[in-house]
């Protein structure tokens, strides 16, 4: 069983985070316009609290999503300080969910570790769902772009679990 005492305070807030990043990610993978983006963060959203709500993900999924929804009750970001911006955006939000999955494979049981990864993976999937890409007022549209599937790729590759 993971808990949070297994982590430190800087680890819990990057845990916390991370969903919202994996959904940034699916974000500046395409971005659309400002309707597309507000859609895709809150999918992101959506899916810490559906997940705080429903709970049964395993015990450090359960942990973090009801901590980080607790934040966003009372209006506090999960992102904390980070904030990637510019050209580098992309390597900075990879890298820290690299990080993620680096610090819950070395401090979580294998049962949660693959829960959360799993648990990243939905919301960055949720993101990509949930807005159409591309397209004249909606015809020819795509549900998810070319783009936002090399990310979801890309993040599944990150997200593995590494060989043991």
């Amino acid at each position: 069983m993971t808990t949070k005492a297994d982590f430190t305070d800087e680890e819990w807030a990057r845990l916390e985070r991370a969903p919202i990043v994996a959904g940034m990610a699916i974000t500046l993978a395409d971005p659309g316009g400002p309707i597309e983006a507000v859609k895709e963060s809150v999918a992101s959203l959506k899916t810490i609290l559906d997940a705080a709500q429903a709970g049964g993900r395993g015990e450090l999924v359960d942990a973090v999503a009801k901590d980080a929804a607790d934040k966003l009750q009372h209006r506090e970001s999960p992102l904390g300080d980070f904030k990637p911006r510019g050209a580098l955006a992309g390597e900075e939000i990879v890298g820290e969910l690299r990080a993620v999955n680096a610090l819950v494979t070395e401090k979580a049981t294998p049962e949660d570790a693959a829960s959360f990864r799993e648990y990243l993976l939905s919301a960055a999937q949720r993101a990509a769902d949930a807005a159409k890409e591309g397209g004249f007022m909606g015809f020819r549209a795509e549900r998810v772009s070319e783009g936002e599937q090399r990310m979801l790729d890309k993040l599944g590759e990150v997200l593995a679990a590494p060989a043991a």
